[in-house]
């Protein structure tokens, strides 16, 4: 359903939606997508409480379980975080502007393991699975939020994305995906990964849904009629995806193959590589108390990508922070002439269980680390595939308040 179609249900009847949809998922899916929903008498409660004659009264959404809900531990996807930290006093800022703008939270949802990847798996509450395509993952860490607008438990769901969260598993699972930027207030008070580049942002199933919650919550924009950008298509694209981003890229009058491209896509060589030095470094301090002491109780992936930051050098360090200089300053000069750059979210739609390998992550890296290294606002596009699978286009811009946002989703959907 669509915000519209939510904001027509009364208060019992909206809570009544919510938890059969849930009850809907295949078996250990609630478990590996939920983290919290409260009974269906109080979820009625919540919709009846909310604030009348705001863009998104009576919209549900969910919440990615590292933000703070006052009275709520936070479990980050994690078996001891929960028990390790204070319980929040206070909500966090994302979750108020929400409830300003009439929306309402029906719950938490799961994640990878302290946001630390970008498929839907967790080795403590299941693999988070696309709700259309038993087998294949959702795409993380923001899974759980994902698969929930997915499976049209909801139409909002809000998550985090630092090296790629929301827009991978926008592209996997068909959905408009919204990173913000970092340092934001909505970030700031949540559990973080690596702070310097952890950004929030939210997921819908609807281009027009998606021009909505970013009106309410970021101020309507003046559209300015046409914007100039150009769209990058890497090599390693599988050939399905490759030739419907293309079109896609048509939809958006983007340029393929110009000077200023060319010249910004150099900037990116080494981007994956510099980003998983100087995340995995930040993600070292924020755990550094827990490492050791709670070795067993990490998944072994998670534990290994942050404690590989114990052995970088002083030059690795300073080599990924030059790189990154290099990437912003690239993007940088690009957009002295350009206003946004289309490129692929992913090289590849959802994956089954038995590819998601760390070459695969990789891949994925090489795609969405640019971005995260200049700390640049995106929005992901759904673009449909042949085999009813999905893409995903990033539309990459300046600035969180540009128009470029309200535009493409206009050539997207109503």
């Amino acid at each position: 359903m669509t915000f519209a179609e939510w904001q027509r249900l009364p208060p019992a009847a909206a809570a009544r939606a919510v938890a059969a949809q849930v009850a809907q998922l295949r078996p250990g899916q609630a478990h590996a997508a939920i983290a919290s929903l409260p009974a269906e008498v109080e979820l009625a409660a919540r919709f009846a409480a909310g604030r009348p004659d705001q863009p998104l009264s009576g919209v549900p959404f969910f919440l990615k379980d590292l933000f703070a809900v006052a009275g709520e531990s936070i479990g980050a996807g994690s078996r001891f975080i929960a028990k390790e930290r204070p319980v929040p006093k206070r909500t966090g800022a994302i979750v108020e502007a929400l409830a300003a703008a009439g929306a309402v939270l029906v719950g938490k949802t799961q994640l990878y393991e302290f946001a630390y990847g970008l498929t839907g798996e967790n080795p403590h509450y299941g693999n988070c699975e696309h709700p259309e395509w038993a087998g294949r993952t959702s795409g993380g860490s923001s899974s759980g939020s994902a698969a929930a607008v997915a499976a049209g438990i909801v139409p909002l769901a809000v998550g985090t994305d630092t090296g790629g969260s929301i827009r991978v598993p926008a592209a996997f699972c068909g959905l408009y995906g919204f990173r913000m930027t970092p340092g934001h207030p909505w970030i700031a008070d949540a559990f973080p990964l690596a702070p310097s580049f952890d950004t929030a942002g939210w997921f819908t199933a609807h281009a027009a849904d998606m021009r909505t919650a970013l009106a309410a919550l970021l101020g309507p924009v003046a559209p300015l009629g046409s914007f100039r950008g150009c769209y990058f298509e890497p090599s390693g694209l599988d050939p399905e995806v490759a030739a419907a981003l293309r079109l896609a890229a048509v939809r958006l009058g983007a340029i393929p193959e110009s000077p200023a491209v060319r010249k910004l896509a150099a900037s990116f060589s080494g981007s994956a590589e510099a980003y998983a030095v100087l995340q995995s470094s930040e993600a070292l301090a924020v755990h550094r108390d827990w490492l050791d002491r709670f070795r067993p109780l990490y998944g072994a992936e998670v534990w290994a990508r942050i404690e590989r930051a114990r052995h970088w050098t002083p030059g690795q360090i300073a080599a990924a922070q030059e790189r990154q200089a290099a990437v912003r300053g690239g993007w940088a000069e690009y957009f002295q002439g350009a206003d946004f750059l289309a490129l692929p979210a992913a090289p590849f739609p959802a994956l089954p269980a038995n590819e998601l390998t760390a070459e695969n992550r990789q891949r994925l890296l090489v795609l969405t680390a640019p971005a995260s290294l200049s700390g640049s606002p995106v929005l992901t596009l759904p673009v449909a595939l042949p085999s009813g699978l999905t893409a995903g286009l990033q539309v990459v811009v300046r600035d969180s308040q540009s128009p470029v946002f309200d535009w493409a989703l206009r050539q997207f959907g109503p």
